[in-house]
């Protein structure tokens, strides 16, 4: 299955170093290593390197599996004969495969000569597995004989091939060997049992001898690797037998080897090609999963099918309408019914019947009433989606135009280009259908009338039709036989063109593999030439049929006119028979019309439900990528908020105007101890930390507003207010910790930190009153460990 999931996946990824590059390992299955080194191996980036290692393990293990089996039995020998012929077919299969596959050298276990080689030496063993089968069923010696001897043939090219080679393990030289000769010492055995039998005995002792030498020579040199005792006792006691017998009895002249015929051959193995896929439980994991390349192709396929069948469809619609519009302007069939000139003509009977059948005017009405809502819903769908993108697209650029270039990603608007394409193709899609919409009610408002008219009791679609007393009868005219004719071979025409249409649109065939396929064996696909090729192929009959229709109609339409000419001559010319006629044909009309406009509005129901699916997903699409950029916004601004927590803030704090200006607008003079920042500067820039507490030696913790509202209004040039003016116990901090973008201060620094601006009630926030947090320190305390911001020099008050 994995092999078989390799196959599928080749074409469709484009595996390679500088594409999808996946590397695959693997060792020599015959290199054993060293001492001084581990076995060789090869890693590349290719599919097909991966693909020729698995078949060969593949095939590896259904040798094994084969020679596990039972041979006593005829499901062992079944099973065996099975494995080893599918194993010959995968190192086959490697051997024409492998050079192309990985245009590099391979190593020595896949080489095409090893592969070869053991491709061989499994077809050997599945002759061998044939052979001990015809012997277990006791079969004819000749076939027996036959079926050892090509065994016996294949060992000994399979051991020709790899007796100069340092490829395979050492041990697999002197069992070909061995199996060579006494697969041929079998041979020998049943063709001298046939000889035997042809009263040949010469020719049986000269055979049982050559057996006799070949186990001879297995026992001597490969008795460690085979044990051939069994098979030595019996063709040594049937040669004692033979040489018994024409020594006392027959006296034949026993032939020298190279005198006696050569034992024919029959092969009944052959290896198993490797046809994918080689399991019966494969499934492809990426069925619908096709290359860029072909998918594109498919695209441009589907939209040169669509423009071919609806070219076609739009041609038939087209002759049809032109042949009833024919018609009604002619009266017909009404004219050659209406030989009374009282009575409700059939075809008028028949038209307001199926009307009525239809729903008459309330079906179109509903249909009509049904658009703008549905509309309506997908124009809601489509609105809510563009928000979703508008909406995240603006807190983008807040943030990016906020942090600036620490705000590293990419813009909402450049990522949602795409999708805002989509979405204005949507917009034009609806608003063509709106216009289509309305061009559907314009027609249904001018034939209105006569559609509720056709949709009558026949009684009162009598009385509104006017009646006229022809002068003479025209029934059973010939023209009128003609007429009818003609209008019946029309009628046959119009069925006929209906069922084309059912059948160019049932006609469905997929060009993914087509293109899979080219793709493969070229490397490229010409879909323009294969496109071409395969709807010529699939719809050129459809073509065909649809020009002989038209034509055909042709021909009826001119030979309907000719013979109307002949039958408006018949006829009496009057005014009451005009008016009759012409009210007779806006019947007709009208039920053209009336079925036309129950297609277009049944089409235009169906679309906007097809429609509102397409935008669903487009709406899913939306809402995944905005889900997806706010978790990713989420995780910038966490970061965002460590790395500003991080950052040292007091050199970058203004000092106090009171402490850079007098009262006057002076400087004031240099003291030898400088005057320190007050601490509450600290609490300002922590403001709105999440979840930190402010605590320092020496000054009050309170938020800075609170902390000035309490303090006296210093003369001008006094000195900082004292700490004994500050609460006798440590101000907890109060502030909430506020959604949105935590670690970001939102409220506005005061003005120059001046402490004098505030009062309590012009504060940003109110003050808490003052109380102590479990935990906390009483006022004063000391720096707190782990304060985030660095410590400002502390000097004493003057």
């Amino acid at each position: 299955r994995y092999y078989d999931q390799l196959c599928s996946i080749e074409p469709k990824f484009p595996f390679s170093e500088n594409q999808v590059c996946v590397t695959f390992t693997w060792k020599d299955a015959f290199d054993k290593g060293s001492l001084f080194g581990g076995s060789a191996k090869l890693a590349l980036a290719s599919l097909g390197y991966e693909k020729t290692c698995v078949l060969f393990n593949c095939g590896a293990l259904a040798s094994q599996i084969a020679a596990e089996q039972n041979l006593d039995n005829d499901e062992g020998l079944k099973a065996a004969a099975k494995h080893y012929q599918f194993a010959s077919g995968a190192f086959q299969h490697i051997k024409d495969t492998v050079l192309s596959a990985l245009n590099r050298e391979p190593t020595v276990d896949i080489s095409p000569d090893t592969v070869g080689t053991l491709s061989l030496i499994m077809l050997a063993q599945a002759q061998e597995v044939f052979f001990l089968k015809a012997t277990r069923d006791k079969m004819k010696d000749g076939i027996i004989a036959k079926l050892a001897n090509q065994a016996a043939d294949y060992y000994g090219d399979a051991y020709k091939q790899c007796q100069y080679k340092d490829t395979l393990p050492k041990e697999v030289f002197p069992v070909l060997a061995a199996k060579h000769c006494i697969m041929q010492a079998n041979a020998e055995y049943h063709q001298s049992i046939l000889a035997k039998q042809q009263k040949k005995f010469g020719e049986e002792i000269g055979r049982l001898q050559h057996a006799a030498d070949l186990v001879k020579t297995v026992a001597s040199r490969y008795d460690e690797y085979i044990n051939v005792k069994d098979l030595v006792d019996k063709i040594n006691r049937a040669l004692t037998a033979a040489k018994k017998d024409n020594d006392f009895i027959y006296h034949d002249r026993v032939p020298d080897l190279k005198d006696l015929e050569s034992i024919g051959k029959a092969s009944l193995v052959k290896a198993t090609p490797v046809s994918v896929p080689l399991s019966q439980k494969f499934t492809d994991l990426f069925e619908k999963m096709v290359p860029l390349q072909v998918q594109q192709s498919v695209s441009v396929y589907n939209q040169r099918k669509a423009d071919l069948v609806n070219r076609l469809i739009a041609q038939m619609r087209e002759a049809t309408n032109l042949a009833n519009g024919v018609l009604a302007s002619l009266n017909l069939p009404a004219a050659i019914e209406d030989v009374s000139g009282d009575t409700v003509p059939q075809s008028i009977l028949n038209k307001s019947k199926s009307v009525i059948e239809q729903g008459g005017i309330q079906t179109v009405d509903q249909l009509i009433k049904d658009l703008p809502e549905l509309l309506q819903r997908n124009k809601e769908i489509l609105d809510e989606s563009l928000r979703l993108l508008d909406e995240e697209e603006t807190t983008d650029n807040d943030l990016r135009t906020k942090f600036k270039e620490r705000w590293q990603r990419t813009p909402s608007n450049e990522l949602y280009k795409p999708l805002r394409a989509e979405g204005a193709n949507y917009h034009n899609i609806l608003n063509k259908a709106v216009q289509a919409d309305g061009q559907v009610k314009e027609r249904y408002q001018s034939h209105r009338d006569t559609i509720a008219l056709l949709c009558k009791p026949e009684s009162e679609l009598n009385a509104a039709i006017p009646s006229a007393n022809p002068a003479k009868t025209l029934q059973g005219s010939e023209v009128v036989n003609v007429l009818r004719t003609l209008l019946a071979n029309l009628d046959e025409v119009k069925k006929e063109r209906e069922q084309l249409e059912n059948d160019l649109k049932s006609v469905n065939f997929d060009m993914t593999s087509k293109f899979l396929t080219a793709l493969a064996q070229d490397g490229a696909i010409n879909e323009e030439a294969i496109s071409v090729t395969e709807l010529d192929r699939i719809y050129g009959s459809y073509t065909q049929k649809v020009q002989e229709s038209l034509k055909k109609q042709e021909e009826h339409l001119k030979n309907i006119q000719n013979a109307h000419q002949e039958f408006s001559k018949m006829k009496q010319s009057n005014n009451e028979s005009n008016l009759r006629e012409e009210v007779l044909k806006n019947l007709a009309v009208a039920n053209d019309n009336f079925v036309e406009l129950v297609a277009n509005l049944k089409e235009g129901t169906k679309f906007y439900n097809e429609l509102t699916e397409i935008l669903l997903k487009f709406q899913n699409k939306c809402s995944d990528i905005v889900f997806a950029r706010k978790t990713e916004r989420d995780e910038l601004l966490k970061d965002l908020q460590q790395s500003i927590a991080r950052e040292p803030s007091a050199p970058s704090i203004p000092l106090p105007t009171y402490q850079t200006t007098s009262a006057g607008g002076s400087k004031p003079a240099a003291s030898p101890t400088p005057t320190p920042a007050p601490r509450t500067m600290v609490v300002n820039i922590c403001y709105g930390i999440s979840g930190l507490r402010i605590e320092d030696a020496g000054t009050a913790a309170a938020p800075p507003a609170a902390a000035a509202a309490a303090a006296p209004a210093p003369t001008p040039g006094a000195s900082a207010p004292a700490a004994s003016t500050a609460p006798s116990q440590a101000q907890g901090p109060p502030y909430p910790t506020y959604p949105g973008y935590p670690g970001y201060c939102q409220m506005p620094m005061p003005m120059g930190y001046n402490p004098y601006m505030y009062g309590q009630y012009n504060l940003p926030y109110a003050p808490s009153p003052v109380y102590q947090n479990p935990g906390q320190a009483p006022y004063p305390a000391p720096q707190q460990p782990g304060y985030p911001f660095p410590q400002q020099p502390y000097y004493p008050q003057q």
